[in-house]
């Protein structure tokens, strides 16, 4: 019986063989001084990246590796992966450009709104300002020092109008950006919606 499995093992192993000498590759690379060269240790590490070719003992070729993508087509494919993927959110988020219009009206009305808040806040505060002035005008006229509670409520007010202006610049800014970004989404739609018609 041991002799019997003896003979089992070595038919199999004579049947495995020519199967694991077949199975030898060869790998096809272009060196630096532009010689093709044939391989069956493999593609050195420096030239792996220009691209190779994995052939059998018949010399067929059975894969490609293609050339890693130079830094100027590495950009371009991932700009264009980032143009796809804001193309999907866009038509998640938007299915028709009347959606957009609507999304557009609901933010500059939302800016609006907070920039006519600040102008009317800016308002208030300068007749505070000049308020405060008329009171120091009359500590003055009178010969009296204007009270220094007086004069940190008057910068007060100067430091809260600087504040209010920087917040109405920044809301104006922020309008035109966002009027900006929805026409650029607004035109991408419509080119999206006329290429998937």
């Amino acid at each position: 019986m041991h002799k019997s499995v003896l003979t089992r093992c070595s038919l199999l192993l004579s049947l495995l063989l020519p199967v694991v000498a077949g199975a030898t590759e060869l790998y096809r690379y272009v060196d630096d001084k532009g010689t093709t060269v044939l391989s069956r240790q493999g593609v050195p590490p420096e030239h792996i990246s220009k691209g190779y070719e994995v052939l059998n003992e018949q010399g067929r070729v059975v894969k490609v590796i293609p050339p890693a993508p130079s830094a100027e087509e590495m950009q371009h494919i991932l700009a264009e992966r980032a143009r796809a993927s804001s193309d999907a959110q866009l038509l998640r988020l938007y299915s028709t450009p009347d959606d957009v219009e609507r999304a557009r009206e609901r933010k500059l009305a939302e800016l609006d709104g907070l920039i006519g808040v600040a102008r009317g806040n800016l308002q208030s505060v300068r007749t505070q300002q000049s308020n405060l002035q008329s009171q120091a005008a009359d500590h003055e006229r009178a010969g009296r020092a204007v009270p220094a509670h007086l004069l940190a409520q008057i910068d007060n007010q100067k430091a809260e109008q600087a504040r209010l202006k920087g917040d109405i610049l920044r809301y104006q800014a922020a309008r035109k950006e966002a009027d900006s970004s929805f026409n650029a989404d607004l035109a991408r739609l419509k080119e999206l919606l006329g290429r998937n018609q």
